[in-house]
């Protein structure tokens, strides 16, 4: 091979070796990327039994305030994780909460005693949420009165339970579809990976800002959410 042959075959190597750094240094920033501390006070993470071992003191020391853990999910799930991170975030000194993932697929009274069983009436405990969202395991498409009627009743037990008004977690998918942050009044809790989201229909109190970031203490990659300044 002569030698512009050789340089001609490592030139295309090259650019692909740089491109390859490139996109690996972009990812390393997008797992660690979090919204300014300066514009959002109060930031923190949402998880369940998925993210594996959690070291509660590390997380809070790297910029977490606070932790909505799942409790339960549908009618009968309930998170094996919930009632270890429950019990060890106030000695972390970081304020705690709790989340359901609802089903269309099920009674909401169900879920509701489900939720409602497992978590305790606590005082410094943050607002419930309950996360909308369309999930694999359920096809069912309620139309959008009977929606709102089951979430209606859902909110009600809960709230009767924790003494607290519910934050809804809504995906984009399942608001476009159902226009729950139109016709619940509710606090709303939107999603959007490092962009502000506004498909919402009034402003929301938190933002899920990042589904895949990478911090001490975890195990595993979790969402990272800050609360509207």
């Amino acid at each position: 091979m002569d030698a512009g042959r050789s340089w001609r075959w490592r030139l295309p190597a090259g650019i692909m070796l740089i491109a390859g750094l490139a996109t690996a240094i972009g990812w390393g920033y997008f797992l660690h990327w979090a919204p300014s501390a300066l514009e959002y006070q109060f930031q923190g993470v949402d998880l369940s039994q998925t993210a594996g071992q959690v070291d509660w003191p590390v997380v809070h020391a790297d910029g977490a305030d606070f932790a909505y853990v799942r409790a339960t999910y549908g009618a009968k799930g309930r998170d094996a994780a919930f009632e270890r991170h429950w019990l060890a975030l106030p000695a972390a000194q970081m304020r705690r909460g709790a989340y359901l993932e609802y089903s269309l697929c099920q009674p909401a009274v169900d879920q509701a005693n489900n939720f409602n069983t497992v978590v305790p009436r606590s005082d410094d405990a943050l607002p419930p949420v309950v996360f909308v969202d369309f999930s694999p395991d359920c096809t069912a498409r309620p139309p959008a009165n009977v929606v709102v009627g089951e979430l209606a009743r859902l909110l009600t037990m809960v709230e009767n339970h924790t003494g607290s008004p519910v934050l809804l977690k809504i995906s984009r998918e399942f608001d476009v579809q159902y226009a729950i942050s139109n016709v619940m009044p509710r606090p709303i809790w939107a999603i959007g990976n490092f962009f502000r989201p506004t498909y919402a229909a009034r402003p929301w109190r938190m933002w899920q800002a990042n589904d895949r970031r990478r911090i001490d203490g975890i195990a595993q990659p979790v969402h990272w959410d800050v609360v509207a300044p």
